[in-house]
């Protein structure tokens, strides 16, 4: 099989996982990224176990990262209000799954990512214009007149994709009626919050805070979601604010959660969108990978470790077969239905999270707490192992 040019575009978390993927298999890649310099947007992730299992056992970079992430131990649901604790879900979780569920700072993980990818193969200001893929190989068209060309071309560009929209011809980002305000908060300045050890939930009507630690320090990482049902006002998927906007719904909420909110300023405000799922993620040479491919709101926390899961298939792929479409069409049916699935876990988990009070959130409190729960609703997605199973031997639901 002769040697295969592959171009990245997007040297984000999917590119630079991808790329260490490939290499791993022999290949090499070209990334092509439009910023001036390597940086993530926005503030930290959570990974399970079907990532950090990749770098730990099958890149080595376990040293790298165990000096920059934390090690979560217990998954916590509580009343946003009152804190009392709706359901508690401890665990000895790299027992379990072969590897630890983490946070991390985007930043840190970029910084060890990259480290390992190397800067010679990643290109810096290349702002994509275009792709011709009408003759023998596809040409990227880059916004400073450069050009370059490849026999595989994928789009790991994040959820304002540039590469989905060229393939597309329009822009189908969907709102999902809700927005966040988002920080990192010291420990030291949130003395009051009880178990920092874990990814916690805080739930409300309307309304939830997501916060986990992402450090050796145990600064933690939050995220504070309300509803707006109506259509999304500004231009843009971010918009402008202060600390009066963001504490407005959140002002009577424990003090736990006021004062950790409190400790950092939030300047913008994000509105949550997402993409509807596609029939086919490929098209010519040209394919897709990551938030690109199924860009989800964040309420499973699922953005990054999907697009890891992707970058290991398709590497896998292409690996395996000598023709392009071949390894194309596999990776998609590998993919679809499990990127799918967690697409819609996503979205309707926040319907769980926000339910008012009454029948239905005693309810929801009930199944949260139920012994198994977490086996039942989360194992499908901390369970698997991409490239070892296929999606549908992981069985498993959402909290609705």
């Amino acid at each position: 099989m002769k040697k295969l040019r592959i171009a990245v575009v997007g040297a984000g978390i999917g590119g630079l996982s991808l790329a260490l993927a490939l290499r791993e298999k022999g290949m090499e890649v070209d990334l092509y990224e439009q910023a001036s310099e390597l940086r993530e947007v926005g503030a930290a992730v959570a990974l399970s176990a079907a990532s950090t299992r990749f770098y730990i056992d099958r890149l080595g970079l376990e040293p790298q990262l165990a000096e920059r992430w934390y090690e979560i131990q217990a998954l916590i649901h509580r009343d946003g209000r009152d804190g009392r604790i709706v359901s508690e879900h401890r665990w000895d979780y790299r027992a379990r799954y072969g590897a630890p569920y983490v946070g991390i700072h985007r930043a840190d993980f970029q910084v060890v990512l990259s480290g390992a990818v190397g800067m010679a193969p990643i290109h810096l200001k290349k702002k994509l214009t275009s792709i011709d893929d009408s003759g023998s190989e596809a040409v990227l068209h880059f916004a400073d007149g450069s050009t370059a060309a490849a026999d595989l071309v994928i789009g790991a560009d994040g959820a304002r994709s540039t590469v989905r929209r060229l393939l597309l011809g329009y822009d189908d980002a969907l709102y999902s009626g809700a927005s966040a305000f988002r920080g990192i908060v010291p420990s030291d300045q949130m003395p009051s919050m009880p178990d920092k050890d874990a990814i916690q939930f805080w739930m409300g009507p309307g309304q939830h805070c997501l916060h986990y630690p992402i450090n050796a320090e145990g600064a933690h990482n939050f995220f504070l979601v309300e509803r707006n049902p109506t259509p999304w006002p500004h231009q843009g998927w971010i918009a402008p604010t202060d600390d009066e906007e963001k504490l407005a719904r959140f002002h009577d909420w424990h003090p736990a959660i006021v004062e950790m909110v409190s400790a950092v300023s939030c300047t913008e405000r994000w509105a949550l969108f997402y993409r509807p799922p596609l029939s086919h993620w490929s098209k010519g040479r040209v394919t897709l990978l990551g938030d690109a491919a199924h860009a989800m709101v964040p309420h499973h926390g699922q953005g990054a470790n999907t697009s890891i899961e992707d970058a290991i298939v398709l590497a896998d792929q292409l690996a395996t077969y000598d023709d392009l479409g071949e390894a194309q069409a596999e990776y998609e049916r590998l993919r679809r239905g499990r990127t799918r699935k967690i697409q819609h876990a996503s979205v309707t988990h926040a319907d769980v999270l926000h339910l008012p009070d009454g029948e239905r959130a005693d309810e929801r409190n009930a199944r949260l707490a139920a012994p198994g729960a977490f086996d039942r609703h989360l194992d499908w997605i901390h369970g698997f192992r991409p490239g070892e199973q296929e999606p549908s031997e992981v069985q498993g639901g959402t909290w609705l």
